[in-house]
């Protein structure tokens, strides 16, 4: 558990919150209203066996408010021996106060503990909250040239889901 100077704390979720991170999750995509990527505002959100199946994992991390609300969340899974960031979202309401870093470093920090080698993920390349903000965490973008098989495969599987890959990229944090 992770106490931030702003009263948000990061820690593994709890089964009874699982539910709570559609909400979450359907909030932050708001945040694509005013961006080429608007179709992403009606995005179905992750499905809850997913998120269950990654929570009996232990990879599901919460950020709660002072009043024990779930705020935002982080989801990974492995890919290839690295550790995937698959999901990461937080309540726009509640942006701007280094809940995002919190998630990023507690799953980085867990990924270290599990002997992963890196951490990686797949983003938007020009959207501020996206790659910029993952740049300053230490995120570098990869070289189609350096992708896994199992990376390649998910941006496969995001151009079938009808994102533009030219516009995406996979970014990595060696541990």
């Amino acid at each position: 558990m992770r106490i931030l100077e702003s009263g948000y704390t990061i820690r593994s979720a709890r089964a009874e919150q699982l539910t709570l991170l559609s909400q979450v999750e359907q909030l932050a995509n708001r945040l694509f209203l005013d961006t080429p990527y608007s179709f992403l505002v009606n995005a179905e959100p992750l499905p809850l066996d997913l998120i269950r199946e990654r929570f009996q994992a232990g990879q599901v991390w919460v950020a709660i408010d002072n009043q024990d609300a779930v705020v935002g969340f982080a989801i990974t899974r492995e890919v290839d021996d690295t550790l995937y960031l698959q999901e990461i979202d937080v309540n726009p309401a509640h942006g701007r106060k280094g809940i995002g870093s919190a998630l990023v470093n507690t799953v980085c920090s867990w990924a270290k503990l599990q002997d992963y080698r890196a951490v990686a993920l797949s983003t938007f390349r020009h959207i501020p909250w996206n790659a910029p903000f993952y740049s300053k965490l230490g995120f570098r973008i990869s070289d189609e040239s350096e992708l896994t098989i199992g990376l390649q495969q998910i941006r496969l599987q995001e151009r079938e889901a009808g994102l533009p890959i030219s516009d995406r990229v996979i970014m990595q944090l060696e541990l």
